[in-house]
């Protein structure tokens, strides 16, 4: 019988190349839009928002992947994954990034966490929610932006 936990492991390692191809410039946004679904929240200090996976959300994806790159950000992976079932169909995942990034003409990296909300319908995981923390201010912090 196949584990969940690999396949939300796998879902993750998928999620993260996708990143660091993203921040390479090439095109992912329709591989990124499939892991999320129809509708999903997301929660931040900013407050919380939802949005449609929709012709926006791939015009978005793109745009976030060349802010990254505008402020320095090169490469992005994961610590650590800590999952939670929460029942037989969703499960709490608190993914622990490391963020790598380039100022100055030095490298240097800072860790954060995102804790995501993944349903698994019909065999396929879907992130419905996320929860961030303030990453504007971290940013601003690094001095990055």
């Amino acid at each position: 019988m196949e584990d969940i936990n690999d396949d939300i492991q796998a879902f993750f390692e998928g999620y993260e190349k996708r990143f660091e191809e993203g921040l390479a410039g090439q095109a992912v946004a329709e591989d990124t839009a499939r892991v999320f679904a129809d509708f999903f929240v997301e929660a931040s200090p900013v407050g919380i928002s939802g949005g449609k996976n929709d012709a926006q959300f791939l015009e978005a994806v793109p745009k976030g992947y060349e802010f990254y790159r505008s402020i320095g950000i090169t490469k992005m992976e994961i610590r650590q994954i800590d999952i939670t079932e929460l029942n037989e169909m969703h499960y709490l995942v608190d993914v622990r990034w490391e963020s790598f990034y380039e100022k100055d003409g030095s490298e240097d990296s800072m860790e954060f966490s995102v804790i995501y909300f993944l349903q698994n319908r019909k065999s396929e995981l879907k992130i419905f929610a996320y929860i961030t923390g303030d990453e504007q201010a971290v940013l601003k912090e690094r001095g990055l932006v």
